[in-house]
């Protein structure tokens, strides 16, 4: 089984980006960040890779998508509550992200998101009766 797990996402402005992170609660490791590259800490053994266009192209040899107009991944984070998965939403909003879509309550599960600065959708889950650990 993995160890850790590492997300890597494109970019535009890094700076900005780590900006609006913070502003969601998110911290950065300082050993694995740089000009090029911010390892957003989101759990134990898990991170975030924000990476700026030119260095998320070098690792791979198929061109980078554009999350502003097509969908390349939907990162979905488990939480704690349904209150949180608001809190994070309105957070998102506030830092200059945007919603995708509406609400959704399932019974069992609430769900909403954001997009990032750069297009990416982050959804927010609460599932009734489970612990978000």
């Amino acid at each position: 089984m993995a160890k850790q797990i590492f997300l890597n996402l494109p970019v535009a402005d890094l700076p900005r980006s780590m900006a609006f992170f913070r502003a969601l609660g998110f911290s950065f490791n300082a050993e694995w960040t740089d000009e090029h590259a911010a390892c957003m800490v989101m759990g134990e053994n898990l991170f975030t890779m924000l990476l700026t266009r030119e260095r998320f192209q070098s690792f791979t040899p198929k061109p980078v998508a554009d999350a502003k107009t097509c969908s390349e991944v939907l990162i979905c984070l488990a939480v704690d509550s349904r209150a949180e998965v608001d809190q994070k939403v309105a957070a998102a909003l506030a830092a200059g992200g945007s919603v995708y879509k509406d609400a959704e309550d399932h019974g069992f599960m609430y769900a909403h998101g954001f997009q990032d600065l750069d297009g990416h959708i982050w959804e927010l889950a609460y599932m009734a009766g489970q612990d978000a650990a």
